[in-house]
């Protein structure tokens, strides 16, 4: 048996066969409140039309996974390591929030408004998550940040029915969050 030097597996492609990924061998997409590391049709050549995805989301205390939604994919997510306090809004107004634990699995449904934060002051969340897309996070969801920056102050005004002036010095952010950290 042949050993897979650890320049062969930097990018993630096992380049003695194409079905192995090491995903931990990633440099972590770093944020304010954890990180993110994920095979994809980008990076992963196996599955490139094969409609699926795999991440591995890791959050500190306070770390929060940017509220979203995927209007083309469902998630099924695995608890790995400590605990997450999840919220999902379903398409008819239904509301769920629960926290799972270790070992615990979450089905986010295709197109339903959907977040999860870590739930422990002290520990570390690691949570597995597939999709059924190929592409790359954050390019298969719809973030809150991105949409509400979008709206214009007078209409949000409108639609939480206050002053426009409340909404003033909202900051307009046209980049991904993707994970944020709570004060």
């Amino acid at each position: 048996m042949t050993s897979v030097s650890s320049v062969q597996k930097s990018s993630g492609v096992d380049h003695l066969s194409p079905y192995l990924f090491h995903l931990q061998a990633l440099t972590p997409s770093k944020h304010n409140g954890g990180e993110l590391r994920g095979g994809n049709e980008e990076n992963w050549p196996i599955l490139q039309g094969q409609d699926a995805a795999v991440y591995v989301i890791e959050l500190e205390p306070g770390g929060v996974r940017e509220p979203h939604w995927h209007p083309n994919a469902w998630e099924i997510n695995f608890v790995v390591s400590g605990s997450a306090k999840w919220v999902i809004l379903g398409t008819q107004q239904e509301n769920y929030t629960f926290v799972a634990g270790k070992g615990d699995v979450v089905f986010a449904p295709q197109g339903f408004f959907h977040y999860f934060e870590n739930a422990s002051e002290h520990e570390q969340l690691c949570v597995l998550v597939v999709f059924n897309k190929s592409s790359s996070e954050p390019r298969n969801d719809i973030g809150i940040i991105n949409s509400i920056s979008l709206i214009p102050n007078d209409v949000l005004a409108a639609l939480f029915g206050v002053d426009p002036n409340l909404f003033h010095n909202l900051p307009k952010i046209t980049t991904p969050v993707t994970i944020a950290k709570k004060q």
